[in-house]
Formats: C-alpha cells, structure tokens, sequence
C-alpha cells in the first residue's frame, strides 16, 4: 500500500510540474480569457481535462493485470501529451487569435500513432500479433495526417490535400473493420475485448468524422477567415476530447474487467 502511495504521489508530482509549464508565458502576456472567447473557453476545459484523465490512467495502472498495463499507460502518454501541447495552443489562441496548427500536428503526429497501436496492444494482450497490423495501421496514420498538414498549412491546395488525408482514414477503417486486425479480434479474443474493439472502432468512425468536418468547414466552405478559424478550433477541441479520453476510458474499462475476471478465477 506504502509503494502504490509513494509512486501515485510521484505521478501527481510529475503531471503538476507538466501544468505549470505555461505559467510563465501567460504572467508575461497581458491578454486574459474573455468570457464571450468560446474557442478559448474550450482549449482550457479541455486542458484540464485532458490533465485529470492523465492522472487517472497512470494511477490505474496499479490496478490491472501487467499484459494491461502497456495499454494503459498509453493512454496515460496520449493525454499527457495532448495536454502539454493543449497548455501552448490555448495560450496562442487567447494572445493572438491564430490557429495553433504547427503545435496541433506535433500533438497529433505524436498521440494518433499512440492511439492506432492500441488496437495492437489490446489483440496482443490476448493473442500473437503480425507486426503488419501494425505497420499498417502506422502507415494509414501517416498519411491521414501528412495530407491534413500540408493543406492546412498551405503547402498543397486544401482539396487535393484533403483527399490525401481521407484516403489515409479509409486505410485505417479497411483493416479495423475487415482487415487482419477486424480477423483477429473476431476469431481469438475474448468478449470483453471484442466489445472493446467493436466501441473503439465507432470512435475511429464516428470521432475521427469531426476532425474533416473540422477540415472542411474551416478551409472548403468559403467563410471569412476569422469565422472559420472558430469553427475550426472548436470541432477539432471537441473531437480531441472523445478521440483521446473516451479512447483510453474504453481501454480502462476492458482492462479492468478482464483483470478481476482472472482473479475471481483464481479464487
């Protein structure tokens, strides 16, 4: 009980050192959070939550069985760098008003990589896994994400861009749904896992549909610049949100199950 206090008390430390990061950019800028700065209001909450849910995931990795903990922790490592760079975007935001894309992309190309391997991890937990799920699913990572940068930072045309980065999603959606990874989790793992699977795909659908949604209503639809921007930031602060948290919560939940199912087995 003494070791789980002493390493709890080290991760707290640890994720409150991270939170003071910004602290002396913002006592330097003279801009303050407006109450009516709706963009601004969601990159706090959402750093402060993508903090707790942090905290959460390295503290219950005490919890569950060791082939869960590498999967927990991941999902641990995919908020705490959303936060870090959640801390950096809102202060670029409420200081200048610009999108903080250079800092969104190193956040993604580091946590949706981290994310596509838990499907990896999960299989592996219960199964031998060929590395060219996981491969695949990096490359399918890659691409969406190289297609989404080049055009939002003007580098490609924004269609020509856009069509890259979806078919990068289409990849990814080919393998989780009837690829060998879609094979595996129906054919050798347990319920438990499976129902993870299945819920973890739908965010793959359903959550990663905001990000070109996002895309799109902030570069396609011909609004003024400054009305897009809005748009863009709120759907994509939205969908980091259920695509990160909701994730490593779905991860949690069948990590636990699975542990105290074994050990009322032993019992």
């Amino acid at each position: 009980m003494r070791k789980i206090f002493s390493i709890s008390k080290k991760i707290a430390s640890s994720i409150a050192l991270i939170a003071m990061l910004p602290i002396e950019a913002i006592a330097a800028s003279t801009t303050v959070l407006k109450p009516n700065d709706f963009v601004g209001i969601s990159f706090w909450a959402i750093s402060m939550a993508l903090v707790a849910a942090t905290a959460f995931f390295f503290l219950e990795t005490q919890r569950v069985s060791g082939k869960w903990k590498t999967s927990l922790t991941v999902s641990g490592l995919v908020t705490l760098v959303a936060a870090t760079h959640y801390f950096y975007m809102r202060e670029v935001w409420i200081t200048t008003g610009d999108t903080p894309t250079v800092f969104r992309y190193i956040d993604w190309i580091i946590t949706v990589p981290l994310l596509m391997t838990e499907f990896f991890l999960i299989l592996s937990a219960i199964t031998k896994v060929p590395t060219g799920v996981f491969w695949r699913l990096l490359i399918g990572t890659l691409v969406m994400l190289v297609g989404g940068y080049v055009g939002e930072a003007g580098y490609v045309a924004a269609w020509p861009a856009f069509i890259v980065g979806m078919l990068g999603w289409f990849f990814i959606l080919y393998e989780i749904f009837v690829g060998e990874a879609s094979k595996l989790n129906a054919t050798q793992a347990p319920a438990s896992v499976q129902s993870a699977f299945k819920v973890m795909r739908l965010i793959v659908v359903i959550g990663w549909a905001i990000y070109p949604i996002g895309y799109f209503f902030g570069y396609l639809t011909g609004q003024g610049p400054a009305e897009s921007m809005k748009s863009l930031n709120i759907i994509y602060n939205l969908a980091d949100v259920l695509n990160k948290i909701a994730f490593g919560v779905i991860i949690w939940s069948v990590a636990v199950a699975e542990t105290d199912n074994a050990a009322a087995l032993k019992k």
